[in-house]
């Protein structure tokens, strides 16, 4: 089983302590998929539904619109919430990925993440260990064990985990223990058209570099830890550090940290995220 490649997972990515969270009163219980906690949505979240093609435009300016229709209990999640998810080409260079979604009769945590692998040396050329990143974030969110946030706004001045300058990824990998897999805190990028520069990803093989902008508050940089010997494409065998995770979110964990920004959206209220992919040579 493919651990979420290409994905958009949800209703609510990343983790949730136990499970479990308090809204409006009423405690809810979702499934258990990850140690103690539940997952990117659960046993049977949005990356494993069938979504309906609801739009599609040719020309020089081509998109396809998805829409799923979550309902009211689903995974243990509070009420009906209409999701769309809009795959556009603004330029030959660029990708766009509006994602939005609107609860139709209950409060309801949403926070959509777009799971892909990215190796821009190719599919099948290894580690990415040697790609350079930089991250427009001076902080993350520390982790306990169970890979749950413990609620503090870390500084990274000092730290493994700083990457406010670019730096190759496999440089201070090993002080971090397991790898990275961390949510950083997207404070410090430069804004274009309502988006902040999230990363900058460069593999020194080829010169190709990925310029990933954002509205969401955090990203998760993740470098393929868990990713242990699954075949994919033309027989291809994917490793550990295979490919690299730059997934835009709200922050793990939001609906029960009342300090990191909340996830809570109205019934009729839209949640609106948007990732911007620029590629040059």
């Amino acid at each position: 089983m493919a651990p979420y490649f290409g994905c958009i997972v949800g209703r609510v990515a990343n983790r949730i302590k136990n499970g479990k969270f308090d809204l409006n009163g009423v405690e809810y219980s979702l499934p258990i998929n990850n140690g103690p906690n539940s997952l990117h949505g659960g046993l049977k979240g949005f990356d494993k539904v069938v979504w309906d093609v609801v739009e599609r435009k040719e020309g020089e300016y081509p998109s396809i619109t998805f829409q799923y229709e979550s309902k009211d209990g689903e995974e243990g999640y509070p009420g009906d919430v209409t999701v769309r998810a809009v795959y556009s080409l603004p330029e030959a260079t660029t990708l766009r990925l509006d994602m939005e979604a609107i609860p139709a009769n209950k409060a309801t945590p949403i926070s959509l993440a777009q799971h892909t692998y990215w190796n821009l040396a190719g599919h099948n050329s290894g580690s990415i260990l040697d790609h350079s990143i930089q991250i427009w974030a001076k902080h993350v969110t520390p982790v306990n064990e169970n890979t749950i946030p413990t609620g503090e706004i870390m500084p990274v001045q000092d730290t493994p985990f700083d990457f406010t300058t670019e730096h190759r990824i496999g440089e201070r990998i090993n002080n971090v223990p397991g790898g990275y897999d961390h949510n950083y805190v997207l404070d410090s990028g430069d804004e274009k058209n309502g988006l902040k520069h999230a990363a900058k990803l460069k593999d020194p093989s080829s010169s190709r570099t990925l310029d990933l902008w954002t509205d969401a508050p955090g990203m998760q940089f993740y470098t393929a830890n868990y990713v242990n010997g699954i075949t994919g494409k033309g027989g291809a065998v994917y490793g550990k550090h295979a490919g690299v995770c730059l997934e835009t979110q709200g922050f793990p964990n939001a609906i029960n940290q009342p300090n990191f920004p909340s996830v809570v959206v109205q019934p009729g209220a839209k949640y609106k995220h948007t990732m911007l992919f620029e590629f040059s040579a």
